[in-house]
């Protein structure tokens, strides 16, 4: 598309209304929608099909998306010219990038997780190398920072695990600020919500997989753990400020620490669990 050829109609009020109102949990909850801010994000969402309902251009960012602008017409999607004033509307952000879309939800029932893993289609392995079951989740148990689960999907995504679980008292995953810090991930992979911690960890356990929480002060290191990280794991990630109490803790197979070798008291949470993904992929694609 050429820039001479760039014609953005304006949305109407009801469209920009209904959009603005997608700030607030309660209408997310009731749409099954959510509002996808920046390139990246809405650029990973244009190519999920039927994901996304319409994207709004600022005006002034219009030349700069162009490729965007093509990935709606293609896929079908509305999409509209906005000021900058009524685009800031739609985000919390000091200074948006420009682009926002209005998504459907996208999360899936756990039973649908834990099934037969489909290969994914840029990939073409050899049978004897093709990965079936579901070998590598993790489980963000009373995660209640926006930014933090956020960046857990995004580390999930980049380690190539299989599915996030939110548990049921969890941040919400279409918080804008969740949507942001995964930049993209939450469409790549599939994300459980709203899901008791105990029943996350009985459905892993019964899909062959074995549960490694999380705590700073266990005896085991990660480091410690060798061969059996190559066994399809479950990672169950605590409070940022708490961790796991006992009785969550008393649900798992076995408690992990990471090790820290510096003066640091301890790791944010989605360090630790990128550090964590990171052990488990490595060996079991090793083992592969």
């Amino acid at each position: 598309m050429s820039v001479a050829s760039i014609e953005l109609p304006e949305p109407p009020q009801a469209v920009l209304r209904a959009a603005r109102a997608l700030q607030r949990r309660q209408e997310r909850k009731e749409t099954g929608k959510f509002l996808v801010e920046g390139r990246q994000a809405v650029r990973e969402a244009l190519r999920v099909p039927g994901v996304v309902e319409a994207v709004f251009f600022r005006w002034a960012a219009a030349m700069d998306n162009v490729d965007l602008l093509d990935l709606a017409k293609e896929a079908g999607v509305t999409y509209y010219g906005v000021s900058e004033q009524n685009l800031a509307t739609m985000t919390d952000t000091v200074t948006p990038q420009g682009v926002v879309a209005v998504a459907r939800a996208v999360d899936v029932p756990l039973k649908s997780v834990l099934g037969k893993k489909k290969p994914k289609r840029e990939e073409k392995p050899r049978k004897k190398h093709r990965r079936k079951d579901v070998s590598l989740v993790v489980i963000c148990a009373q995660v209640r920072d926006p930014g933090n689960a956020g960046t857990v999907i995004r580390c999930a995504d980049a380690f190539g695990a299989d599915a996030v679980i939110l548990s049921s008292d969890s941040v919400e995953v279409y918080n804008p600020k969740t949507v942001r810090a995964s930049v993209g991930s939450i469409f790549h992979l599939p994300i459980v919500v709203g899901v008791d911690l105990a029943e996350a960890i009985a459905a892993c356990r019964k899909a062959g997989m074995q549960i490694f929480a999380t705590d700073g002060a266990a005896g085991t290191d990660l480091t410690d753990l060798d061969a059996a990280l190559e066994a399809p794991t479950a990672w169950v990630m605590g409070n940022e400020s708490w961790g796991l109490p006992v009785e969550h803790l008393a649900l798992a197979d076995h408690t992990v620490a990471v090790p820290i070798y510096g003066q640091a008291e301890s790791l944010n949470l989605a360090t630790a669990a990128a550090v964590c993904l990171y052990a488990s992929a490595s060996a079991q694609r090793a083992s592969n």
